[in-house]
């Protein structure tokens, strides 16, 4: 494509040229095409309910070494398995497996993985219906099913 088109009877063809340009911008596709929501597992929700199927340790990324703890969640709603963080000291522990937990998008930077944790984008925030948190203060005591 040389210059741009001028004069008279050229609207078409600045129109034609601006969608090509804009189709270029992986951003400006993602939102006209509706990508992230239909990727996402949590169908554009903020939170979302699961079942725990299995914990797990999460190797860091460079330069850190640290084994982060998840839990792999399958999601009520729809099925899909994803990999969720327990945030703090001792969450493994409160977490069982064929718990259920909610899970919330961790955030970060346009919904991408946070931190040091390749892949990982959400984390649990209720077990049982419990507040994680006050179960990690002390504050609750973990129910029994």
């Amino acid at each position: 494509m040389g210059s741009k088109s001028n004069g008279l009877n050229t609207a078409s063809a600045l129109k034609k040229r601006r969608y090509r340009s804009r189709m270029l911008d992986k951003e400006y596709v993602r939102k006209l095409f509706n990508l992230k929501q239909k990727a996402d597992p949590l169908e554009g929700s903020s939170m979302a309910r699961g079942i725990v199927l299995e914990k797990r340790q999460v190797e860091a990324k460079q330069p850190n070494s640290a084994m982060r703890k998840c839990a792999r969640v399958q999601l009520i709603k729809n099925g899909r398995q994803i990999t969720a963080f327990l945030p703090g000291d001792g969450a493994l522990k409160l977490v069982d497996e064929h718990d259920e937990v909610i899970v919330e998008c961790i955030g970060g930077n346009k919904g991408r993985a946070k931190g040091d944790l390749p892949g990982v984008r959400w984390q649990v925030i209720k077990v049982n219906d419990q507040s994680l948190k006050d179960l990690l203060s002390g504050k609750l005591e973990k129910a029994r099913k």
